[in-house]
């Protein structure tokens, strides 16, 4: 799927490359920036900690209440292929819910690192926010700049000093204020 918080012709033109460089690097980039930044916005998900299957009923577990509700539409992923896909919700528990999915029966299984479940979103359209985009943008830039002089330095009044952290912890502390008001409240804590 490309990147829509930033398409490939426009980190094109930011970085000034046409077409030196194949169309999939910079996609690839490009996707990798957007997806550093949807980690830390605000949409309608829920991480998996555990799922099980019984006699074609799908149980899925989750570490916090999900809030979710029967006759809800929701999408899993990176909970094993089984459970990959779009249901409909058939019961709940704060901390479970039910769907039907014809499949052998699997007993409990804990999902590390999470799945995720994904429950309709109706909020802002970050693809088309601008603080969004601007932020992916600085983002998709620090990645492309890694990538071609990695262990890049950075100019200090004595000379420079090695940066070798540069796609580090602190990546995204470059954009954090201007996506302060779409950032989820898991993604702001630590």
């Amino acid at each position: 799927m490309a990147a829509t918080y930033i398409t490939m012709a426009e980190l094109r033109t930011i970085l000034g490359i046409g077409t030196l460089y194949s169309d999939s690097v910079v996609e690839e980039v490009a996707q990798a920036a957007e997806n550093t930044v949807k980690a830390f916005l605000w949409f309608n998900t829920v991480p998996i900690g555990g799922t099980a299957l019984k006699n074609n009923v799908a149980i899925i577990s989750t570490p916090i209440p999900h809030g979710l509700t029967a006759g809800q539409s929701v999408t899993i992923s990176n909970a094993g292929g089984t459970f990959a896909g779009t249901y409909t919700i058939t019961g709940t528990t704060p901390y479970a819910f039910t769907y039907a999915k014809t499949a052998a029966n699997q007993e409990n299984h804990l999902v590390r690192p999470y799945g995720k479940v994904t429950a309709p979103y109706h909020g802002v359209d970050y693809a088309t926010e601008p603080a969004v985009r601007e932020a992916t943008a600085t983002i998709a830039v620090t990645i492309w700049q890694s990538r071609q002089a990695p262990g890049s330095s950075v100019a200090t009044i004595d000379g420079y000093i090695a940066s070798p952290y540069t796609l580090g912890n602190t990546l995204i502390a470059k954009v954090r204020g201007i996506l302060a008001p779409y950032l989820a409240p898991s993604g702001m804590a630590g």
